[in-house]
């Protein structure tokens, strides 16, 4: 109950509100849905670093991390994605594509923006292993190919996006991040073919292709990748990778890494970029042909608005 004013008599009010909570706490409670699903989690991971890192919020940050862990030891095996669990113990269901995608995606987030390479790695292999169960012939799907439900008379494939992005829509756009942080030409090419679709369904239901839609113009856009170099203790470092995720157009890889002249890091977008000057540099890329790196925010949001004209 929220009242428009303040009570004349807070103490008589306190008194109420305190008997009412223990008047209610007296009936049948309703029962909670606490389970923890794979796709819904790795659009609040994406969500969460995204906007710690924009709004400086550590705790967003953290809690970010914290769900990746999660989902990566409980729901994760390392062939196998589980849907859902509950007290830490992962549930029967198998994950189905929107599974993989989001979480996937999410993950490609968290590594860039923490410079958490362990990140990226589970991403890359967890869209290697939808590639192989959900892709065949050149079409994609909602199940994987070994799904044992006999219910289903065929296997489904909606491309329609809704309260949450469908599969097919969420997979172009762990493709498209991870073909930008890594270099890897399959996943581009199965990421643009898996928005086959959208332009057809955007003449007649908008509105169920709004995430295909923001996929189709990440692709045409590059997707722009921007390294950014440098110490994440550094707040010059902070203040690029800010102003990268801010100014970037949608869907760009933005990833954060330590110097790295020798190209030995575990990102391909890292590998030999270095420090201008001693000082923290960003990169603005597309097909990991880069412009000059910058030093400053204000020549980081130049340049990517010159990268956005160019397309």
């Amino acid at each position: 109950l929220q009242m428009r004013h303040e009570p004349d008599d807070i103490d008589r009010w306190l008194d109420v509100r305190a008997r009412l909570v223990a008047a209610r706490a007296r009936r049948p409670q309703p029962s909670r849905d606490d389970k923890v699903v794979a796709s819904w989690n790795g659009l609040t991971i994406a969500a969460l670093a995204e906007a710690g890192l924009l709004l400086e919020e550590p705790r967003w940050m953290q809690a970010a991390r914290d769900a990746a862990s999660l989902l990566v030891d409980v729901h994760w095996d390392g062939e196998r994605l589980s849907r859902v669990s509950r007290d830490g113990v992962a549930g029967v269901p198998a994950g189905v594509l929107e599974d993989y995608a989001c979480l996937a995606d999410g993950l490609l987030v968290l590594g860039g923006v923490t410079g958490q390479s362990r990140w990226t790695s589970v991403a890359t292999r967890m869209l290697d292993v939808a590639l192989a169960s959900f892709v065949d012939s050149g079409d994609i799907y909602d199940t994987a190919a070994d799904a044992t439900d006999a219910r289903l008379g065929r296997r489904p494939s909606d491309p329609t996006d809704n309260a949450y992005p469908s599969g097919r829509s969420a997979f172009a756009h762990a493709l498209l991040r991870a073909a930008a942080t890594t270099g890897e030409s399959r996943y581009r090419s199965v990421g643009e073919a898996a928005l086959g679709t959208a332009q057809a369904l955007a003449t007649r239901a908008p509105r169920f292709v709004s995430w295909a839609l923001a996929a189709a113009e990440s692709a045409l856009v590059g997707p722009v990748e921007v390294a950014v170099i440098g110490s994440p203790d550094d707040a010059s470092t902070a203040s690029l990778l800010r102003t990268a995720l801010r100014d970037a157009p949608p869907g760009s890889a933005v990833c954060l890494g330590a110097p790295d002249p020798a190209g030995e890091s575990d990102t391909p977008l890292l590998r030999h970029r270095d420090l201008v000057d001693g000082r923290p540099a960003a990169y603005v890329c597309r097909g990991f042909v880069c412009r000059v790196p910058v030093t400053s925010p204000d020549d980081l949001t130049a340049e990517l608005a010159m990268v956005a004209r160019r397309t």
